[in-house]
């Protein structure tokens, strides 16, 4: 009996191990960084091999333990694109449910200014790094050209003001 007992006991442990984890919240931050060459416009590249694979997205990822958000979005950059941020600032917030993933994501959006050209640091997760403006976004959305990562997807349907504030000044 009390190895039967403990059986049932433990896999009932990893099922609720198993959803627990499927029902956790995760924190993403996403970063629009300007393209130097054409302060209107920003980077972003295709998902490769992951949730939204195959959809336009901001250069980002996981906000790590005791990670402030600024120092989220330089690491991430530099990881997927080799370049240094600087005048990086908060931009907007989503709530992202994802139902097809069963994913669940907060995610921050950071601005930020570089210098140089993106390189693809990770082939693997994505198809290369372009220009983009917000009206090219825009369109994209309204007229389902290019389908863009939820978190994205939500950014330009909400359309932050202090967003096209910086999209739209002088660098």
């Amino acid at each position: 009996f009390l190895e039967s007992h403990e059986s049932e006991t433990t896999t009932t442990m990893s099922t609720n191990s198993q959803r627990a984890k499927r029902q956790h919240v995760r924190v993403g931050v996403g970063v629009i960084v300007l393209d130097p060459s054409n302060p209107t416009k920003f980077f972003c590249g295709i998902r490769k091999g992951s949730h939204g694979a195959g959809t336009l997205a901001l250069p980002g990822g996981h906000l790590e333990m005791m990670e402030q958000w600024e120092d989220c979005a330089r690491r991430e950059v530099k990881e997927e694109m080799n370049l240094d941020l600087f005048d990086v600032e908060f931009a907007y917030v989503t709530n992202d449910i994802m139902s097809k993933e069963e994913k669940h994501y907060v995610t921050i959006f950071m601005m930020a200014k570089c210098k140089g050209k993106p390189i693809n640091m990770e082939p693997d997760k994505c198809a290369g790094w372009e220009s983009y403006s917000w009206s090219d976004l825009r369109d994209s959305y309204d007229n389902k050209r290019t389908t863009l990562f939820g978190p994205l997807e939500t950014l330009v349907r909400d359309e932050p003001p202090a967003v096209l504030k910086f999209l739209s000044a002088e660098v």
